[in-house]
């Protein structure tokens, strides 16, 4: 009788969307995405060493970003690999850190161990901060590619994840949320580009799972809030929003409210505005949750027109945008690329070793190479 009576409350909520449902008409643009390679598949592991590799590609096959680090590496020294001799950044994520005044990844997100912390308690680090390195990486390319090279056309900016993030520092004492901070950036950036050059930059974040699809994809199928016939989507009602989240700060506050949500949560991990969008025309079709920054949701009908184009020769997922499939595909490290990051590491390796020791190095590719010949 409780699980009867839930679902009847679900299926009552969900008909608060029905009135805000819209039909996707397609429209022609640039779209773009760009995406970090997935954790299970760019590691090597090279006894003693467990390396991990971070490269992040856009949909046109460019690699932006590239490194090697282990849960051992020292993020002070990491840090300092941003920037040049002078100080001066010289990656992306250098010139995040340097734009949101951070001198160290510490500063820049609290789940990434301090240099001191990982050198004097090496047992107590988990291995999760390399992970955290990673989506800073995403971000950072993405703040740069926004706000620093720019596009020259009209363009949807594909975000793998929603626009939200709690990986950033919060600082309680100041009043500093450092995601807010990057995101008004960015937000600045798009508006300074088309009042200059009257170019037009959406930027949206796309998730295949949400706890909102989860908690009403059924009651939404069962009260048809997405009928066939047509693409369509819906902005999610801010109630039932909040009743998917156990941390309400991963919501966007509401406008002109000082606190968050409830009055009192101040807005810190969150900019979109959400979504649930239905590319294909049947009611079998998937449906995804998207954001839209909170300044752009009132073109949601144009934005959504250009995701719907993009998703026509999408492969091999039906209804799902291309340019993220392409990035997605890109971001794939195997066969040659494989091969090329196997000699950076073994560099690495190299570099750590007695001097005049490292040609052991040498010695055991050598011997492995020779083996896998004769074995083929």
């Amino acid at each position: 009788m409780l699980d009867r009576k839930l679902l009847d409350d679900l299926r009552e909520e969900v008909m608060e969307m029905k009135p805000f449902v819209k039909v996707i008409k397609p429209r022609a643009i640039t779209t773009f995405s760009l995406v970090a390679s997935e954790s299970t598949n760019n590691k090597l592991v090279y006894d003693p060493f467990y390396f991990q590799l971070i490269r992040v590609v856009d949909s046109n096959g460019r690699n932006l970003c590239l490194d090697t680090i282990t849960p051992t590496t020292n993020s002070d020294l990491l840090s300092k690999r941003q920037f040049d001799e002078r100080g001066e950044p010289k990656t992306a994520l250098g010139c995040l850190m340097k734009d949101l005044r951070c001198k160290t990844l510490n500063e820049l997100s609290p789940m990434i161990p301090s240099g001191k912390s990982m050198e004097e308690h090496p047992e107590s680090v988990s291995k999760s901060w390399v992970q955290v390195y990673r989506d800073l990486c995403e971000w950072a390319v993405l703040y740069d590619t926004i706000c620093n090279e720019g596009f020259t056309n009209h363009t949807v900016v594909v975000k793998d994840g929603l626009l939200r993030s709690k990986i950033f520092k919060y600082d309680k004492k100041n009043g500093r949320a450092l995601f807010i901070e990057m995101m008004d950036k960015i937000n600045g950036a798009i508006e300074e580009t088309y009042k200059r050059k009257k170019i037009k930059i959406f930027f949206v974040g796309l998730a295949k799972h949400s706890q909102v699809l989860s908690r009403y994809s059924l009651a939404m199928q069962l009260e048809d809030v997405l009928p066939p016939g047509e693409p369509r989507y819906a902005q999610v009602p801010e109630l039932m929003e909040g009743k998917s989240y156990i941390w309400k700060e991963y919501m966007k506050k509401v406008e002109g409210e000082e606190g968050g949500i409830d009055g009192t949560e101040k807005n810190k991990y969150s900019v979109g505005r959400l979504h649930l969008v239905r590319f294909g025309k049947s009611k079998v079709d998937p449906v995804w949750a998207i954001d839209l920054l909170a300044n752009q949701s009132s073109s949601d009908a144009e934005i959504f027109g250009y995701l719907l184009m993009d998703t026509i020769d999408g492969f091999p997922v039906p209804h799902y945008p291309a340019c993220l499939q392409k990035a997605l595909e890109y971001a794939q490290i195997v066969d040659f690329d494989l091969e090329i990051l196997q000699d950076e590491v073994i560099k690495a390796i190299k570099n750590i070793l007695p001097p005049g020791r490292q040609d052991i190095i040498d010695h055991q590719s050598l011997f492995k190479d020779q083996l896998a010949n004769r074995q083929s």
